[in-house]
Protein backbone atom coordinates (compact mmCIF):
# COMPACT_ATOMS: atom_id res chain seq x y z
CA UNK A 1 0.00 0.00 0.00
CA UNK A 2 1.39 3.27 -0.74
CA UNK A 3 0.21 6.24 1.07
CA UNK A 4 0.93 9.82 0.30
CA UNK A 5 0.48 13.58 1.51
CA UNK A 6 -1.80 14.54 -0.57
CA UNK A 7 -0.39 18.54 0.61
CA UNK A 8 2.68 18.16 -2.09
CA UNK A 9 1.57 16.36 -4.34
CA UNK A 10 4.18 13.35 -4.53
CA UNK A 11 3.68 9.63 -5.19
CA UNK A 12 4.81 8.10 -1.86
CA UNK A 13 6.52 4.82 -4.13
CA UNK A 14 8.77 7.10 -5.95
CA UNK A 15 8.97 9.82 -3.46
CA UNK A 16 12.22 12.39 -3.01
CA UNK A 17 14.33 12.03 0.48
CA UNK A 18 12.32 14.34 2.56
CA UNK A 19 9.14 14.21 1.21
CA UNK A 20 6.38 12.83 3.43
CA UNK A 21 5.00 9.70 2.01
CA UNK A 22 5.05 6.03 3.28
CA UNK A 23 5.24 2.40 1.06
CA UNK A 24 3.72 -0.12 3.44
CA UNK A 25 3.09 -3.67 2.65
CA UNK A 26 0.73 -4.92 5.54
CA UNK A 27 1.42 -8.06 5.51
CA UNK A 28 5.01 -8.06 5.31
CA UNK A 29 6.32 -4.87 7.12
CA UNK A 30 5.23 -2.51 9.98
CA UNK A 31 3.83 -0.09 10.65
CA UNK A 32 0.15 -1.15 9.28
CA UNK A 33 -2.26 1.25 7.82
CA UNK A 34 -3.59 2.85 10.62
CA UNK A 35 -0.48 3.57 11.87
CA UNK A 36 1.12 5.20 8.36
CA UNK A 37 -1.82 7.56 7.97
CA UNK A 38 -1.48 8.50 11.84
CA UNK A 39 2.33 9.29 11.27
CA UNK A 40 1.37 11.47 8.03
CA UNK A 41 -1.53 12.68 10.43
CA UNK A 42 1.20 13.41 12.72
CA UNK A 43 3.44 15.30 10.35
CA UNK A 44 0.78 17.69 9.23
CA UNK A 45 -0.72 16.21 6.44
CA UNK A 46 -4.47 17.39 5.90
CA UNK A 47 -4.96 15.06 2.92
CA UNK A 48 -3.57 11.17 2.48
CA UNK A 49 -4.13 9.33 -0.86
CA UNK A 50 -4.05 5.52 -0.65
CA UNK A 51 -2.94 3.50 -3.43
CA UNK A 52 -3.30 -0.61 -3.33
CA UNK A 53 -0.51 -1.74 -4.52
CA UNK A 54 -2.43 -5.31 -5.77
CA UNK A 55 -2.65 -6.52 -9.47
CA UNK A 56 -6.21 -6.64 -8.95
CA UNK A 57 -9.35 -5.66 -7.30
CA UNK A 58 -9.77 -8.94 -5.20
CA UNK A 59 -11.56 -9.32 -2.06
CA UNK A 60 -9.32 -7.17 0.61
CA UNK A 61 -9.33 -3.93 -1.93
CA UNK A 62 -12.47 -4.38 -2.13
CA UNK A 63 -14.14 -5.05 0.82
CA UNK A 64 -11.50 -4.87 3.42
CA UNK A 65 -9.57 -1.80 2.78
CA UNK A 66 -12.85 0.51 2.11
CA UNK A 67 -13.79 -0.55 6.00
CA UNK A 68 -10.34 0.61 7.14
CA UNK A 69 -10.24 3.69 5.11
CA UNK A 70 -14.21 4.55 6.62
CA UNK A 71 -12.91 3.96 9.99
CA UNK A 72 -9.58 6.44 9.13
CA UNK A 73 -12.32 9.22 8.10
CA UNK A 74 -14.30 8.49 11.30
CA UNK A 75 -11.23 9.09 13.77
CA UNK A 76 -9.84 12.08 11.43
CA UNK A 77 -12.29 13.83 9.71
CA UNK A 78 -10.31 16.63 9.32
CA UNK A 79 -8.14 14.94 7.23
CA UNK A 80 -8.88 14.05 3.53
CA UNK A 81 -8.49 10.63 2.51
CA UNK A 82 -8.49 9.47 -1.36
CA UNK A 83 -8.44 5.53 -2.23
CA UNK A 84 -7.52 5.02 -5.61
CA UNK A 85 -7.91 2.06 -7.63
CA UNK A 86 -5.97 -0.99 -7.33
CA UNK A 87 -2.35 -0.09 -9.06
CA UNK A 88 -3.03 -3.45 -11.38
CA UNK A 89 -6.22 -1.63 -12.27
CA UNK A 90 -4.54 1.19 -14.00
CA UNK A 91 -4.28 1.07 -18.08
CA UNK A 92 -0.48 2.03 -17.81
CA UNK A 93 -0.20 -0.80 -15.85
CA UNK A 94 -1.61 -3.05 -17.88
CA UNK A 95 0.16 -1.55 -20.65
CA UNK A 96 3.70 -1.88 -19.37
CA UNK A 97 2.49 -5.76 -18.81
CA UNK A 98 1.39 -6.42 -22.12
CA UNK A 99 4.86 -4.67 -23.30
CA UNK A 100 7.05 -6.51 -21.24
CA UNK A 101 5.11 -9.72 -21.70
CA UNK A 102 5.59 -9.07 -25.58
CA UNK A 103 9.42 -8.57 -25.12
Amino acid sequence: MALADGNRGDAAACQPAGDAGALRLPELQAPDLLSAASELIDAGATQVTIVPMFPGTGRHAREDLPLLVDGLRAAHPEVAFVLQQAIGEDARVVELIAKIASE
